[in-house]
């Protein structure tokens, strides 16, 4: 699909055949903009920790700094794990199979999607693997 047809305020609504050319470029767009974010993001971390790697001279200041240091990093690996569903997601939008429910093949909502287009259960399949979860977490 040619870029030029897809105008910028484009929603997806469910008037129209559901993942047609113009939903999945909508849909790639996004998770395309959404991977160069975080990728942004990443590359201003690094600079900043690299920067901030200097010794500090008070205990507090050190274990302040420290403490800084690990929730950013985890922070990057939660984002680097994300990426990596990004790139599922893209790579289903590839392939035909982006936004149909993995457990039952029904389409997940235009609504789910557009909030979070990494996901790969309906709303339906989401609760009840949750509920799921839960029980066995109870026992």
């Amino acid at each position: 699909m040619p870029v030029d047809d897809l105008v910028e305020d484009y929603r997806p609504t469910d008037d129209e055949p559901f993942m047609n050319a113009r939903q999945r470029e909508y849909f790639r767009r996004k998770l395309h903009t959404w991977k160069d974010d975080i990728l942004r993001e990443s590359r201003g971390t690094l600079d900043s920790l690299q920067e901030e790697s200097q010794n500090h001279p008070d205990m507090a200041d050190r274990a302040s700094s420290e403490s800084d240091r690990a929730l950013e990093l985890r922070t990057r690996d939660r984002q680097r794990k994300l990426i990596s569903k990004i790139d599922a997601a893209l790579k289903r939008i590839d392939d035909g199979t982006y936004g149909y429910c993995e457990e039952t093949g029904d389409p997940i909502g235009l609504a789910r999607l557009d909030a979070r287009p990494i996901a790969t259960l309906s709303l339906e399949a989401q609760e009840m693997h949750e509920r799921r979860e839960r029980v066995y977490r109870d026992e």
